[in-house]
């Protein structure tokens, strides 16, 4: 690869497909280019005869698929020359808007729930210079203050209400039919804000109209229990699940979502929060993939599906890991296993470790 060649995140490989944004104004940390994991493991376990490939954003430069709409929505504020952007979170907005802002040389506002933003995510909008203001609310209720704001004064929302984030978070489905050569028979994804639905199914029908694929997805979205408004149809006031990333009641991109579901042929369900967990550890522990608990609520998704015969054997599903592990440990650590004790001698170990003559 030479320098002219090398990798420069979504924007510059995209750019046919996405808004344009003169270099000089371009954000970016390199967002994009995650890898596309083929299950090794899993299809065994569950007992089905398709092909599973995670979408691993979790690698993004903030740990999960934000970084992509957020670069677009950066770099079209610094372009209209804002000082500031803002935004409503449970917590990977506000990482990576903080990151982006700071990248940028602007200055980043978050607002969050009270007591309700995993530490990995929180710990990130604080080390990258955030101002961070705790609401005794939940998210719905945060974006109703930040869109009254950014309307208000001179403060760029980059929320997913904003469309260049979802301009930006598409590029994914590109890159899925990229390396796949042709577009999945399946797409699942985790649904909080619906704005990530929203954008892959853009991305492909962008993509088919190209021509770059031949076919189009069923799009297959998941809600934690606790928090489906989608699924019930109606606004959830106090939404509440283990999967933090999708505490949402009220979704910014629902009836985008819904669009996507019905055009694509696909569904919309709901799983409960120890559907959640169980898959969650079981992706960690079977394929070596760390991912966030909202992320692994495809997993969960897929298992649900699968056991009452939904999926057509051979067929190739991709699922959307959202966000990186690491950004909630508390989690992972309640559902493992705890460290085991031994004294400070090899025979000690070795009993542990079953290897003791």
């Amino acid at each position: 690869m030479t320098l002219k060649d090398k990798y420069e995140g979504i924007i510059k490989r995209y750019r046919g497909f996405l808004p344009e944004i003169d270099d000089k104004y371009i954000i970016t940390i390199n967002e994009g280019n995650t890898p596309l994991i083929k299950a090794r493991n899993l299809s065994k376990l569950i007992n089905t005869d398709i092909e599973i490939y995670f979408k691993y954003e979790g690698l993004n430069p903030t740990g999960s698929f934000k970084d992509r709409g957020m670069t677009m929505a950066v770099s079209k504020a610094v372009s209209e020359g804002t000082k500031a952007v803002i935004c409503a979170s449970t917590g990977n907005t506000s990482a990576s808007a903080s990151a982006y802002a700071a990248r940028a040389g602007i200055k980043s506002f978050v607002l969050i729930p009270e007591g309700k933003i995993a530490t990995g995510k929180l710990s990130q909008a604080l080390i990258h210079g955030a101002t961070v203001i705790q609401i005794k609310g939940n998210f719905d209720e945060a974006l109703v203050i930040t869109k009254e704001i950014a309307k208000e004064y001179d403060v760029t929302l980059v929320n997913s209400v904003n469309p260049f984030r979802l301009e930006g978070q598409k590029t994914a489905s590109f890159e899925i039919a990229d390396e796949l050569g042709f577009a999945p028979d399946y797409h699942i994804l985790p649904v909080g804000n619906a704005g990530n639905i929203t954008a892959y199914w853009k991305g492909y029908k962008e993509y088919y109209d190209a021509g770059k694929i031949k076919s189009l997805p069923k799009m297959l979205g998941f809600q934690a229990e606790g928090a489906a408004p989608i699924v019930l149809n109606r606004i959830i006031e106090k939404p509440h699940t283990v999967a933090t990333a999708i505490r949402i009641g009220n979704p910014a991109s629902w009836q985008k979502a819904v669009a996507a579901r019905d055009e694509s042929g696909g569904l919309i369900e709901s799983v409960s929060d120890e559907e959640i967990l169980k898959a969650y550890f079981m992706l960690a522990s079977n394929e070596g993939v760390f991912c966030e608990p909202a992320s692994a609520i495809t997993l969960a998704g897929l298992i649900k599906l699968s056991g009452r015969g939904f999926f057509e054997k051979g067929s190739v599903c991709v699922l959307t890991l959202t966000g990186h592990g690491l950004k909630d440990p508390e989690n992972a650590i309640k559902v493992s296993k705890e460290p085991l004790a031994a004294p400070c001698d090899k025979n000690s170990v070795l009993k542990i470790m079953g290897l003791n003559k």
